[in-house]
Order: structure tokens, then C-alpha cells, then sequence
């Protein structure tokens, strides 16, 4: 009686090396990408990237550096150059339009595949769509081929609109930011005081600086901080503050301990410095000229100034 072997056999051993593609067929939502763009030799690995996005994108959606940096964590400079490499291997195009009423806008075309040539500018029309809008190359072209006769008066009002001038690509991007300032809100400014108030005020606001520690006892001041924060306060009776007001803003919500008394009130000073107050310019009615019926600005009618 023979002896049963205990060991299992082995697997087989798959003769794929590299990368074993799992697939799955997609029904919806899926955007076909040929092998030429996504093997392409001299694309970098964002330009295949991008260039997948945008031909994924529906039409109309914006493309503009701005959006695809606010999209994605590479920044401008990069998203930029990338463009740039789709543009000059024929997978994008970026052209200028002037339409009727005078507006110029900016036509973004992806193309599915890589065009050899630039196509002709087509005339400009008031019913263009706005601007960086995004035109997905049709993967079908036969309807076009056969509708080719139709538009032959077009084809030679083409040259018409050689005049229109196509700026460079690279002139129609804006200034790259540095990465130290990319996405960093600014900081407003300080408003600034006059130098030389008027002396009443400059007064009144020494008599208001000496008198707020009877009002909150953890605001001492010395007499030099007297005289560098009187400036500041003085400004705020020049616009139109009173010293209820002013005193209220020094005092109200002070931190204990209080370390820095003269640090936080040319801090509160400085910020909440209120706008000064607008002068309303009284402008003179509109009358009608009496001898040639021309309309101008008079405080009473009669008549304009070339035929007074």
C-alpha cells in the first residue's frame, strides 16, 4: 500500500511580469483616452494628467489657471508650464475672439486628438459664448465630413478676420505667484494719522490720555506715552469723535492683568480710528437752455454758456 502525499501542489505561477491589468467595463460616467496621449513620449506625467481632466470635463466647464490651482495642490507655475506642453503637442488651443459689441474673449478648445495645424479663426459674432469655455473635439467627425459642402462660403470669408491679432500663449498668462505668496490673504494697513493735528485737539486728547486712570485704575501711563499717543487720539476728534466715545474705546474690555497699557491703547487707537466724516457736494439742477434748448447745471434757468 503506497504512502499518500501530504503536501498540496503548487500554485501556477502566472506568467505575466510587470503590472496584471484587473478590468472592469464601465457603463457610466467614463471619458476614453487614447494610448497616443496617455504614452506619449515627451509629455510630462502632469500635462497626460491635466489633459485627462479636461477631456473628462463637460462643456463649458472653466479651464483658467486660477481654477485648476484652486483644483488641484500643484500651483500655478507648474499648471502653467503644463498647459503650455498640451498647446505645443496639438492637444489644446487658446485663442482670442473680438466680437460685435466689442468685447474679447479667450476660445479653449481639447482636442482628443493631437491637431497638426491651427485652424482659422472663425468670425466673430455677438452670440460667442463667454470666455474659457471649453470645446471637447467630437470623436466622430463623419456628420461634419459630409455637411463639408454647406459651409463653403464661409471657408472664403475666412481670410476676413486675419486682422484679429493672436497674442503668444505664454503673454496671456498671469504673472505666476511666488509660492511665499500663494493663496495668503493680505494684511490691511494701518491707517494713517496726520503728522501735525490741530492744538485744540492735540489738548483735549492729553487732558482725555492724563484722566484715564480715574476711570480704569490698571491704565497708567506715563507722561512720554502721553505725548506719543496724543497724536493718534487727537485725530479721532478731528473725525468728529467724542471723548465719551474715545474713552469708552480705551477702557471697555481691558485684559487683567494688564501688562503693556501704552502697547494696547496705540493698538486700539491705530485700528479703530474712525473714517472721517464725508463732505455732501451740493450739485447744481439741470435746466434747459433758452435759446437752443441744450441741457446744463444752473442753480436758475436761463441760458447755457456759449449762448450767454
Amino acid at each position: 500500500m503506497g504512502t499518500q502525499q501530504a503536501s498540496a501542489p503548487a500554485r501556477p505561477v502566472s506568467a505575466v511580469r510587470g503590472v496584471e491589468h484587473v478590468n472592469t467595463r464601465h457603463t457610466s460616467r467614463f471619458t476614453v483616452i487614447g494610448n497616443h496621449l496617455a504614452q506619449h513620449r515627451e509629455l510630462t506625467l502632469l500635462a497626460i494628467g491635466l489633459a485627462t481632466h479636461i477631456q473628462s470635463l463637460p462643456d463649458g466647464a472653466r479651464i483658467t489657471i486660477k481654477h485648476l490651482a484652486e483644483r488641484f495642490p500643484e500651483g500655478e507655475t507648474r499648471i502653467a508650464k503644463a498647459l503650455r506642453e498640451l498647446e505645443t503637442h496639438g492637444y489644446l488651443s487658446r485663442d482670442t475672439e473680438h466680437l460685435a459689441n466689442g468685447q474679447i474673449v479667450t476660445r479653449t478648445r481639447s482636442y482628443n486628438q493631437p491637431r497638426t495645424q491651427k485652424p482659422s479663426p472663425a468670425p466673430a459674432s455677438a452670440t460667442a459664448p463667454a470666455p474659457a469655455l471649453v470645446a471637447k473635439a467630437a470623436p466622430a467627425p463623419a456628420p461634419v465630413a459630409k455637411a463639408a459642402p454647406a459651409p463653403a462660403p464661409v471657408a472664403k470669408a475666412a481670410p476676413a478676420p486675419t486682422p484679429v491679432p493672436v497674442p503668444v500663449p505664454e503673454a496671456a498668462l498671469p504673472r505666476p505667484r511666488e509660492p511665499h505668496e500663494s493663496r495668503t490673504p493680505c494684511t490691511p494697513r494701518a491707517p494713517r494719522t496726520p503728522h501735525e493735528p490741530r492744538p485744540k485737539y492735540t489738548h483735549a486728547a492729553i487732558d482725555l490720555l492724563s484722566d484715564l486712570h480715574h476711570h480704569a485704575p490698571q491704565v497708567t501711563l506715563s507722561q512720554n506715552d502721553i505725548t506719543h499717543l496724543a497724536p493718534i487720539a487727537a485725530t479721532w476728534f478731528e473725525n468728529g469723535s467724542t471723548p465719551s466715545a474715545l474713552r469708552q474705546a480705551l477702557t471697555a474690555d481691558l485684559p487683567h492683568p494688564l501688562k503693556y497699557p501704552a502697547k494696547l491703547l496705540r493698538h486700539r487707537l491705530t485700528v479703530l480710528l474712525p473714517s472721517p466724516p464725508t463732505q455732501v457736494r451740493l450739485v447744481d439742477p439741470l435746466q434747459n437752455c433758452d435759446a437752443c434748448d441744450r441741457a446744463f447745471r444752473a442753480p436758475t434757468p436761463g441760458r447755457c454758456r456759449e449762448c450767454a
